[in-house]
């Protein structure tokens, strides 16, 4: 019983690292792994990674500029390979084979299309006409393609996985850093990665601002520019290699005591519909006013908050009752209830009409004038841009870091950028394949340029 582990076990490693262990087979399986190595080196990836079962499929996919398929099609393999291995180890016509079989008969056909995906990338960045796809999807079998790609120097890629395709923008910083606000909000944040697929990405990179009290801020940039990860490390939830202060206090280090100091609305509230506005009023008081605070004290406090955010004529509605709008004013009267210093709201004017969102920001915007400092995220920012101080445009470099295009007056940054509208801002500074100027490098360089001048 034990040599038939051993031998079942063999299996799965010929299956998992080589096509085939016996005859012919194995060398084409050697030269095809030796060949993806020398490719790897040309485009920017590290060689060894070919000898990595699953990882390799993922830095083709980087190789070909097609990261996402690459994901997708790299746990469509493990997946694979997992179910073929349960295969190897459990009885023939039993219930688990049988649907492991069918999983695997399930995942061919998907796999064959991201495959040819991340092959139609891979000849893209190489130059080269559509018909190698068809050698690249035998290549494991017959490494004729990454033979040629990887040994013959007439096959270069265009530009370098990983690598930013100007070498003046890719270590470009504005070295300067903001001055720490005694009163007011201070980032200066270095980098935020994250290990994501078998590599470490740079997520934002060297974002210095300084926020003063009473000032309402827009923050603009495209999807992916990194928005609600920049929000996550000004708030602690994701912290970044930062130092991020708050009335000259550090954040960071200082983040259980400053907690509620900070305000933070997400896109989707987690509110029950079963509780009444003023019940879930209340129960959010007793978790988050100090335990100093007597029940006279909360009472007080809600029903100041209800007023403000007009919701007292509904305090005794459910809030599975509630308007859009209604349950919106909800979501950031409780945010509200420990009266922070920082109030942080993702697009908190998401499924309301333009009437609604209006009179949703004024509210914010009375808010802001009470000495707070608020930031916002708004799909639709045109509408309410007269309402706020300043702007932050983040934008994807080329090496689709989120880095800051500008930060300052909002009627400053229509000059800066020529354009009359934010919506025009922001598809300046958007990748042409997402339907935008591609000019974020540009504004990056221009915005750092103007700090130092």
């Amino acid at each position: 019983m034990e040599a038939a582990f051993w031998t079942k076990m063999l299996g799965v490693l010929r299956l998992v690292f080589l096509n085939s262990w016996d005859g012919p087979m194995s060398i084409l399986s050697i030269l095809y792994l030796i060949s993806l190595w020398r490719l790897f080196v040309k485009c920017g990836v590290k060689g060894w990674w070919a000898l990595v079962p699953i990882a390799r499929i993922y830095k083709i996919a980087l190789c070909a500029d097609r990261e996402q398929e690459g994901r997708t099609l790299s746990t469509m393999a493990a997946a694979f390979y997992l179910a073929d291995i349960i295969m190897s180890f459990t009885e023939s016509g039993g219930l688990l084979s049988f649907g492991c079989m069918l999983l695997t008969l399930a995942l061919i056909p998907a796999m064959l299309i991201y495959s040819v995906r991340v092959y139609r990338g891979l000849v893209r960045v190489f130059n080269r006409k559509k018909r190698w796809v068809l050698l690249w999807l035998i290549s494991e079998f017959i490494p004729l393609a990454p033979l040629l790609w990887g040994f013959s120097s007439k096959y270069q890629p265009q530009w370098k996985a990983e690598e930013i395709r100007d070498d003046d923008v890719t270590e470009f910083f504005s070295g300067r850093k903001a001055a720490v606000l005694e009163e007011g909000l201070t980032v200066n944040l270095e980098e935020r990665t994250a290990r994501e697929f078998f590599r470490k990405k740079t997520l934002l990179r060297d974002i210095h601002m300084a926020i003063q009290p009473g000032h309402m801020v827009l923050l603009l940039g495209g999807s992916g520019a990194g928005k609600t990860t920049f929000l996550n490390a000004v708030n602690g939830y994701e912290p970044a290699k930062a130092e991020v202060t708050l009335n000259g206090r550090n954040m960071y280090k200082n983040y259980k005591e400053m907690q509620y100091d900070i305000g933070f609305v997400p896109q989707a509230d987690l509110i029950r519909g079963s509780d009444t506005v003023y019940r879930t009023l209340m129960d959010t008081a007793m978790l988050r006013l100090p335990n100093s605070f007597s029940r006279p004290e909360r009472k007080d406090r809600v029903e100041e908050v209800m007023e403000m955010f007009g919701l007292t004529p509904v305090q005794h509605n459910l809030v599975s009752k509630l308007s859009g709008g209604q349950r919106k004013r909800l979501s950031i009267a409780m945010e509200f209830i420990p009266n922070p210093t920082l109030f942080i709201l993702d697009e908190p004017d998401s499924g309301l009409d333009g009437v609604m969102a209006r009179e949703l920001f004024q509210q914010l915007r009375k808010i802001a004038d009470q000495g707070k400092i608020i930031i916002v995220i708004t799909h639709t920012p045109d509408r309410v841009a007269d309402l706020f101080d300043d702007v932050i445009v983040l934008a994807k470099d080329a090496k689709r870091t989120g880095r800051l295009a500008w930060f300052g007056p909002v009627a400053d940054a229509r000059t800066f950028f020529g354009k009359n509208t934010m919506e025009d801002i922001v598809r300046s500074v958007n990748r042409e394949e997402e339907g935008g100027d591609g000019l974020a490098d540009e504004y990056i360089i221009k915005y750092a340029e103007v700090q130092h001048a």
